[in-house]
């Protein structure tokens, strides 16, 4: 027998299995001897009150014990001979995509412009030693896509688009610990995705399917506006049908796709800095105690958002225990991101601390970069959030000596407008270099940022400090384009048979909803092929 309870206990009770049957059989009944097991069904943290809570959705087991498995497996069966379909990119959207496609007996091609996602490591720690970046494998590009190294983070507001439960339960097929299932903000690690990437790509080619490294896309093949294969850098590959999941960062696939006529639309950004703070002092922050978080409590997220002269000013991607990396995918270029490893047990705790640009806002005079090298771009063309974005990249490496030297400012000194003589240590491997970032900023970004952090530190005493570093330039939240696709087939609005995907396609913001955009594509590519 079995029975499902929501309980509100102190932290050192949901630490432990044999606490929680202790609290169940006092508070509702039950005898300690005939419990078998206690699973954890949903985990959340309250910590508005100085006293904290964890809010635990629990099944208790009677005289039975649980099933073996905490996740309910698909069925990947033999796509051999099947019809084939191109996946243009292996990220969170590419995977998902390809293993959606075996689920409709489809057999998926996926072609990836990056490395192995083992063989990247080697590139993104060169970045640090040597202050070079690979433009086909770095932090963005590689199998895994951004999301590989960036945390794994599995939180995501989206319920329309499909079932994000179904990722997680595909992510624990492949390796990832059960405990995401339960978890309110579930994330991977950066440590344990290399991993569980490897296995699904496993699961791919066991089932007949094809993946090819070191494949850059550089034309969809069309035959009277519909698909019939993809020329890469090693050739073409023949297929009705292409599934486009090329991530946030491929600029020349958006070039490529303008110059071609392709539809495009301009879609807003949100861009700023990351912050980073010491984690010690995040913990004692947001769970209200000097001493930090104890013994029994995760290290500490936080979420800010407001509102500065009607644009939302907000945190991003927070990394508890987490480190700041550079995120750059091109030459004479710079900006960051964040990551955490799954204990989330650094010294720093960092995130990103962005602005709303919406796409009409780049012939604010507030947002002008003059840089010399960059062709002026139309007010109405679909690419003038990139080429900002790119301006923008470009002015910060500058700033930080032509290298990936980030320029950094302590938060007190930026919020006040005045040089930092010093910083603080930092976890950006690469090196931090002081810079007024208040004063070559946009203004448009900078004095909401400003005010930002202004109201942060009112509604969180001690957040605004000294301590905490300012690290420029965070960029690339979500891509500055959407390909124009039809709501109801996915498809390009032109193209027959090419299905935008994603987050580089604008229709996703992270790893969950990206994988979640890339199962509807696949389910529409199986229809789509019926069909014809």
């Amino acid at each position: 027998m079995t029975y499902d309870y929501q309980i509100r206990v102190l932290p050192q009770v949901a630490a432990s299995e044999q606490a929680i049957k202790e609290f169940l059989a006092r508070e509702k009944g039950h005898n300690v001897r005939s419990m078998t097991a206690v699973r954890v069904l949903r985990r959340s943290i309250d910590a508005r009150q100085r006293t904290i809570y964890v809010n635990l959705t629990v099944r208790l087991f009677l005289n039975e014990m649980p099933p073996a498995d905490e996740f309910i497996p698909r069925d990947y069966k033999s796509v051999e001979g099947k019809s084939p379909v191109i996946v243009v990119g292996a990220g969170p959207a590419g995977l998902f995509a390809a293993l959606k496609l075996i689920e409709e007996g489809l057999r998926p091609i996926v072609v990836e412009r990056g490395k192995d996602v083992r063989s990247r490591k080697v590139d993104v720690a060169n970045i640090a030693r040597t202050h070079t970046v690979d433009p086909e494998s770095n932090y963005c590009f590689g199998e895994g896509g951004a999301g590989a190294y960036s945390d794994g983070k599995l939180f995501t507001r989206s319920k329309k688009r499909g079932s994000n439960e179904g990722v997680l339960h595909i992510f624990c097929q492949h390796g990832a610990s059960a405990s995401i299932l339960s978890d309110a903000h579930p994330h991977l690690g950066t440590d344990k995705l290399p991993r569980i990437i490897e296995n699904m790509r496993g699961t791919i080619i066991k089932c007949g399917g094809e993946v090819h490294f070191g494949t850059r896309m550089e034309e969809v093949l069309m035959n009277a506006e519909r698909v019939c294969g993809l020329r890469t850098k090693r050739g073409e590959f023949l297929a009705d049908a292409v599934i486009l999941a090329t991530g946030h960062s491929a600029k020349d696939v958006y070039r490529n796709l303008h110059a071609s006529g392709v539809a495009l639309e301009a879609k807003g950004i949100a861009v700023g800095v990351r912050l980073e703070h010491p984690s010690q002092l995040i913990d004692q922050i947001q769970y209200h105690n000097p001493q930090g978080r104890g013994k029994y409590l995760p290290p500490a997220e936080y979420s800010f958002t407001t509102q500065v002269d009607g644009r939302g000013v907000y945190s991003f991607c927070m990394c508890p225990g987490g480190v700041v990396v550079p995120s750059a995918s091109g030459s004479e270029e710079l900006l960051v991101n964040g990551m955490s490893p799954s204990h989330r047990g650094g010294k720093w705790s960092n995130s990103g601390m962005v602005v709303q640009i919406n796409s009409e806002d780049i012939a604010s005079p507030d947002l002008q970069i003059d840089i010399e090298g960059f062709d002026p771009v139309s007010p109405d063309s679909p690419l003038r959030v990139l080429a900002f974005q790119e301006k923008l990249e470009r002015l910060c490496w500058i700033m930080g000596n032509r290298r990936q030297t980030a320029p950094a400012q302590r938060m007190t000194d930026f919020v006040r407008g005045k040089l930092s003589y010093d910083l603080s240590d930092s976890s950006y491997a690469p090196g931090l270099i002081s810079s007024p970032m208040h004063f070559w900023m946009p203004k448009f970004i900078g004095t909401r940022l400003q005010r930002g952090f202004e109201n942060f530190g009112r509604a969180s005493r001690g957040f605004l400090t000294r301590e905490a570093t300012l690290i420029g330039v965070e960029t690339r939240t979500s891509s500055p384009v959407r390909i124009v696709r039809d709501s109801d087939t996915l498809q390009h609005a032109q193209i027959k048979g090419l299905f935008p995907c994603g987050e580089g396609a604008g229709y996703a913001g992270g790893i969950v909803s990206a994988a979640v955009d890339g199962e509807r594509c696949a389910v529409s590519a199986a229809e789509y092929l019926k069909s014809i």
